[in-house]
């Protein structure tokens, strides 16, 4: 894996674990308003940064299979219906 993937990994998982502490602390009930507010702007952020990297991922897995040949491309979302 190259260097920069390994990186992107790495942020990524990062990313969610900060997201599932913020989860976390805002179910617990334990943050006031202004301290809920801006940890429910951080996880947006942090969400939408995982969206980014897992669409990425996502379309390199399809250009993959298209590169090697294969003829025919299951959605990632049809994957967990299973």
């Amino acid at each position: 894996m190259a260097e920069k993937e390994t990186d992107k990994l790495k942020e990524f998982e990062k990313s969610l674990q900060q997201l599932e502490r913020i989860v976390g602390r805002m179910e617990s009930g334990e943050l006031g308003l202004e301290e809920s507010l801006t940890q429910f702007e951080q996880g947006i952020k942090l969400a939408k940064a995982c969206q980014d990297t897992l669409a990425n991922a996502e379309l390199k897995v399809e250009q993959l299979i298209e590169q090697n040949g294969l003829q025919q491309t299951v959605p990632l979302e049809d994957l967990d219906e299973d």
